[in-house]
């Protein structure tokens, strides 16, 4: 599968000045919430579901057209009661409702649970950043109500792309400050 093109601000690489225990978390493989898991117990607060056009931002990894209509999953991920993650997936419409459409009866479970056991579907390489305005996943923080002030220097970020037939389902999960708390008090992985 030819890789997706990297949109601005995004990197194949953990970005610079990050330490060691975020740039693991960044690229950590297989499913997050098993990682979570093993901090604590976590619980899925979904955000909002909703259709939109597709961002600038986001588009190109999914290979999408401008003004393409997407479905969007917000969610925050808490860990013992303390927000960890904040995290959006997007797909076309028409894959929401077909061949992706399982994302839109999850409620609270988490996307591991349809990602992880269908052999048809293929991950993507990790990309990261440090989220900032105007990308969508700062704004799903901000909904969230998970940033704080005044704002922090860094929201470590990444994002991946399952395909499955042909269509994308893009996650993108941001790290908040108290995660990183969070694991100084329970390092594991």
């Amino acid at each position: 599968m030819k890789p997706e093109p990297l949109s601005p601000g995004w990197l194949n690489r953990p970005p610079p000045k990050l330490d060691p225990i975020q740039k693991y978390w960044l690229f950590r493989p297989g499913p997050l919430t098993q990682g979570l898991r093993r901090q604590g117990e976590v619980r899925i607060q979904v955000l909002g579901e909703f259709a939109e056009a597709v961002s600038q931002d986001e588009r190109l990894t999914i290979r999408q057209e401008v003004g393409t209509v997407v479905w969007v999953r917000e969610i925050c991920m808490s860990i013992d009661g303390t927000p960890a993650v904040v995290a959006r997936s997007i797909t076309p419409l028409c894959a929401a409702r077909s061949v992706w459409q399982a994302v839109r009866r999850l409620r609270t479970r988490p996307l591991a649970d349809i990602l992880y056991h269908d052999p048809a579907i293929v991950r993507s390489v990790f990309e990261s950043c440090i989220a900032k305005s105007p990308m969508p996943i700062y704004k799903a923080v901000i909904r969230a109500g998970q940033l704080p002030f005044p704002a922090p220097a860094r929201l470590p970020t990444r994002r991946s792309v399952f395909w499955k037939n042909g269509q994308p389902l893009q996650v993108t999960e941001c790290f908040l400050p108290a995660f990183w708390s969070t694991l100084l008090k329970h390092p594991r992985a």
